[in-house]
């Protein structure tokens, strides 16, 4: 059964379906919520110069791999090593661990993009009109206090991430990410434009626009870097196969590199123009910049409340935030959907209805984890399920998935480096994938992100 399903397997559209997907996918919370505190945290305009370089040394060539074992293989991350490398058998486990990260990421994903959801909601019925900031971080708080409630948003999400899935690739998955993102876009510029005509907005541009490396020593260089080294790493989504899944739908018309260039492209725009969003509003009402996780949920409503119009804007600022956040369920759910398609030759309706039960349930840890489960501290005094989910995705399988992308992609012992660079390569448009840094891919690439992974580790159990 599952032969015979890469005979049949669908393929996207158009060249901007791939692109606005594969971009969906990476585009999502690391952009418009982490990105902005990291950045107003470690200096803004210095730190996002160095964020620039390393998405381009660290990411660009992660990317280009995942996408080209996806479009090699033509299936799934779950099947794809098997596919590709059939006698070397050590590297499959790998792709039965990335579909399990897809799972993970979902198990949390789907909360916080309940929550964004629900803001949306309050905010266009004006729930927090007139109410103080202390008011405001209470709202938050109950939330959280009330598992029925969030049981109900996250539901919600799960079942707008995975309704375009059961549609189909082509006439859901890619024709209401194309709608979503278009949107997304178009949403991001009128709020950009409304928060640099604030009153005040000037030095909040200053900040964020002109580079001031006094600011990024204050902060710590050698933390401003890592920071910046990993903001770069994991807003990208790479090590787990959802950028992969989008290599396998497509022609080899086009080389990857140029296709990869394009999706961070699009990425890193949408990750600047959120600091557009939110630095010119932050200073023009004497708010921090660095404010952390609670500037999505406490800080900005507090801004919309004293901002004219601020009704319209927080509406549209939120419903911004949850395109950007169903763009990436929507992608992680086509790579888990299509691993049941593949692998199990599972209908996708089927495949569909029995995982959008199953994550729900698998979801509802992170949620009790705020209240019935509050207890658990599994990695500390202050953390909870999210966070330990959070780990076990973003400090653990993404870093050693890319480490094995790029090992596999480069040495003999894997696919190789001449089956790698045929593949990239292949097509008559785009750029080449620079052949001349063959001894950078292979051993200081790997090296920087085993160093990423210990870090992580060294500064949670450790330090």
């Amino acid at each position: 059964m599952s032969v015979g399903a890469t005979k049949t397997r669908e393929a996207l559209a158009s060249r901007l379906g791939f692109i606005l997907l594969s971009a969906g996918c990476a585009i999502g919370l690391g952009n418009v919520w982490r990105f902005p505190y990291i950045a107003g945290r470690y200096g803004g305009a210095a730190f996002v110069l160095i964020y620039v370089l390393f998405l381009f040394i660290l990411g660009l060539p992660v990317m280009v791999m995942e996408l080209s074992i996806g479009r090699a293989s033509q299936t799934n991350i779950g099947r794809t090593f098997e596919t590709l490398t059939p006698k070397k058998k050590p590297w499959h486990v790998y792709g039965k661990l990335a579909i399990i990260g897809n799972y993970v990421l979902m198990m949390f994903y789907t909360t916080i993009t309940g929550w964004l959801l629900s803001y949306f909601v309050h905010t266009i019925k004006g729930d927090f009109t007139g109410l103080n900031a202390d008011q405001v971080g209470g709202f938050f708080s109950s939330m959280l206090g009330k598992p029925g409630s969030m049981i109900f948003w996250m539901i919600l999400a799960v079942i707008l991430g995975l309704l375009p899935v059961a549609k189909g690739l082509q006439s859901g998955v890619e024709k209401i990410t194309k709608k979503m993102m278009i949107g997304l876009l178009l949403l991001m510029l009128v709020l950009a434009f409304n928060s640099m005509l604030l009153d005040g907005a000037g030095e909040g541009l200053k900040f964020y626009l002109v580079p001031d490396f006094s600011k990024m020593v204050e902060s710590g260089l050698s933390e401003t870097i890592y920071a910046a080294m990993g903001q770069a790493f994991f807003t990208l989504s790479l090590g787990i196969g959802s950028i992969s899944i989008f290599g396998s739908y497509i022609g080899k018309e086009h080389r990857l590199t140029g296709e990869a260039v394009r999706i961070i492209g699009l990425d890193t725009f949408v990750a600047l123009a959120s600091g557009l969003i939110i630095f010119p509003a932050a200073f023009a009402f004497g708010v921090q910049p660095d404010a952390g996780p609670s500037l999505i949920f406490i800080t900005l409503p507090n801004i919309f409340n004293q901002m004219a119009g601020g009704r319209l804007w927080g509406s549209l600022f939120f419903l911004f935030m949850s395109f950007a956040a169903l763009s990436t369920l929507i992608a992680v759910f086509e790579n888990i959907i299509s691993f049941w398609i593949d692998a199990k030759g599972v209908d996708r309706k089927k495949a569909t209805l029995f995982n959008g039960i199953a994550i729900a349930l698998l979801s509802l840890p992170c949620i009790l984890g705020f209240n019935v489960l509050s207890g658990f501290q599994p990695l500390g005094p202050g953390t909870g399920v999210l966070d330990l989910e959070d780990f076990i995705v973003s400090s653990t399988l993404l870093p050693l998935g890319s480490l094995f992308f790029t090992i596999y992609c480069t040495w003999k012992y894997g696919w190789g480096w001449n089956k790698f660079i045929a593949e990239a390569d292949s097509g008559s448009n785009g750029l080449q994938f620079p052949r001349i840094l063959r001894p950078y891919f292979q051993y200081v690439l790997p090296a920087i992100i085993l160093g990423i992974f210990l870090k992580g580790y060294w500064d949670i159990f450790i330090a």
